[in-house]
C-alpha cells in the first residue's frame, strides 16, 4: 500500500484536480453545462479517495502544519469565503429552489383543460395522448397529479408524457 501511495496519491489528486478545474470553469461560464455537470459532481466524489490517499501519504507534513499553526489561517479563510455562498444557497432554497422544479410542480397541479393551451394542444388531444400511453385520464377537469394517482404513477412521469418533444 505504501508503494501505491507514494507512487500514485499525488498524481491522482492532481489529475482529478485538473478535471474538476476544467469542468468547474465550464460550469461557471455556462459552456456545455449538460456535458460537464454530472462529470463535475461525480468525479468530485471520486476525487475524495485520491485526496484521502494524498493526506495519508503526507500525514507527517500535515501534522507539521498543524503544530506550526500554519494550517489554521488557510482553513478558516476557506470557510469564511464559503459561508456567503452557503448563505445565498440556503436563502434561495427558502424561495423554492430550482424554478424548473417549481414549474413542474405547478403544472402537475393544473387541470388538463388549463394545461392544454400551454402545451399548444386541446384538452381532448391531451386526454387522448394520455390514454394512448396507458394513463387513466377521463376528464379535462382532472389534474395531472390525479391522473398519476389513479394510474399508479408519479405526477412528473405523467407530465413528461405530455410535454412536446424537444427540438434539437
Amino acid at each position: 500500500m505504501n508503494n501505491f501511495l507514494h507512487r500514485y496519491a499525488t498524481p491522482l489528486t492532481t489529475g482529478f484536480f485538473i478535471v474538476s478545474t476544467i469542468s468547474g470553469v465550464a460550469l461557471f461560464f455556462h459552456w456545455q453545462s449538460g456535458l460537464f455537470h454530472s462529470m463535475h459532481v461525480w468525479l468530485s466524489m471520486v476525487w475524495l479517495l485520491p485526496f484521502v490517499f494524498h493526506v495519508w501519504k503526507n500525514w507527517n507534513s500535515l501534522l507539521g502544519y498543524i503544530r506550526r499553526k500554519t494550517l489554521v489561517i488557510p482553513v478558516v479563510f476557506s470557510i469564511v469565503v464559503a459561508l456567503p455562498f452557503a448563505y445565498a444557497g440556503a436563502k434561495n432554497q427558502r424561495r423554492g429552489g430550482n424554478p424548473a422544479f417549481q414549474a413542474a410542480a405547478v403544472m402537475t397541479q393544473a387541470r388538463v383543460a388549463d394545461l392544454a393551451p400551454v402545451l399548444k394542444t386541446t384538452p381532448d388531444a391531451l386526454i387522448t395522448a394520455l390514454k394512448s400511453k396507458g394513463y387513466q385520464a377521463e376528464s379535462a377537469d382532472q389534474t395531472l397529479s390525479a391522473i398519476a394517482e389513479t394510474s399508479g404513477k408519479r405526477a412528473v412521469e405523467v407530465l413528461a408524457a405530455v410535454l412536446p418533444a424537444r427540438k434539437r
